[in-house]
């Protein structure tokens, strides 16, 4: 790759790492003391099983204790609500985490807020998506906007003053991260437009934009004649689109044309490499929080 084009690409994978090795010398300031990470996962969705496999891997590696309770397709929701509760009431259980999506008969968010605020890691329990709200410092921030924060932190993006447009309004990236954004920090204190698949003049909204966070789940959705030069993209997608040319069969895609945009871009995740391993990273920084928090305990 062209060096001045590699530049312009934001190491997520380099930036995690970073924040991992200093966890692991954090955790290991409290052993023999360990924090403990449990996973409820129900079916068997081939990136769901990938990810809780993932998340489990880089636990082991920081030192991080986990365990996965699994579930049939059919669970009912009692089933899980009881597991969460055995969880919630487990001293050595710090966080918890229900991997998503859930089969569709169950209710997500319902499920979700049955987890103690406490032990909620993955920041959806409705407690600590309030506290995001209230700029509340005391809860769980979702852990793709609290990476993508990271991300523009560590490559020196001035957020401050920027108009961010955000594509994507679900309750896992784009409304907490807009939240997250326009905070009245230093580090935020940004304007931020959230649109969706009902905005109107999308183009020209994207055209104005200092900065782009795509994270709407369609493939190469965004093109380098949508954009301005200069601009800062965090693709957020993951899509899988069938491919026989690669060796596994298929390929894995961003919401953003990439090789388009970062024509014009000044800085850019790639797909994969970019927001994933930060997602990963700010799960296990929740989690180790949580483990303090419940202890007591001061690094």
């Amino acid at each position: 790759m062209d060096p001045s084009v590699n530049k312009k690409i934001i190491d997520g994978n380099s930036i995690a790492r970073s924040i991992l090795q200093n966890l692991v010398q954090e955790i290991a300031k409290f052993k023999p003391l360990q924090p403990g990470l449990t996973f409820i996962r129900a079916g068997n969705d081939p990136p769901s099983v990938f990810y809780v496999n993932r998340k489990q891997k880089v636990a082991a590696e920081i030192g991080i204790r986990s365990a996965v309770h699994l579930f049939e397709e059919k669970v009912s929701e009692r089933q899980l609500l009881q597991t969460i509760d055995k969880c919630n009431n487990d001293p050595s259980t710090n966080g918890i985490l229900v991997q998503m999506p859930l089969p569709p008969h169950l209710n997500q968010q319902f499920i979700l807020n049955s987890i103690h605020p406490h032990k909620d890691v993955d920041g959806f329990n409705a407690v600590n998506l309030g506290k995001l709200c209230k700029e509340d410092d005391s809860g769980f921030i979702p852990c793709t906007p609290a990476g993508i924060f990271e991300l523009l932190k560590a490559s020196n993006v001035k957020v401050e003053g920027a108009h961010i447009v955000i594509l994507g309004r679900s309750l896992i990236v784009g409304k907490p991260l807009a939240l997250l954004l326009c905070q009245n920090k230093p580090s935020a204190n940004a304007t931020v437009t959230l649109c969706h698949s009902k905005t109107h003049g999308l183009e020209s909204i994207l055209k104005s934009a200092d900065i782009i966070v795509a994270a709407i789940g369609k493939a190469l959705f965004l093109k380098g004649n949508m954009v301005k030069d200069n601009v800062v993209v965090i693709d957020v997608g993951i899509t899988r689109v069938n491919d026989p040319a690669h060796p596994k069969g298929y390929s894995i895609l961003g919401d953003v044309d990439f090789n388009q945009v970062i024509q014009h871009a000044s800085k850019i995740t790639p797909v994969p490499g970019g927001v994933g391993p930060m997602t990963i990273t700010m799960l296990m920084k929740n989690t180790f929080q949580a483990f303090k928090n419940q202890l007591s305990l001061k690094s």
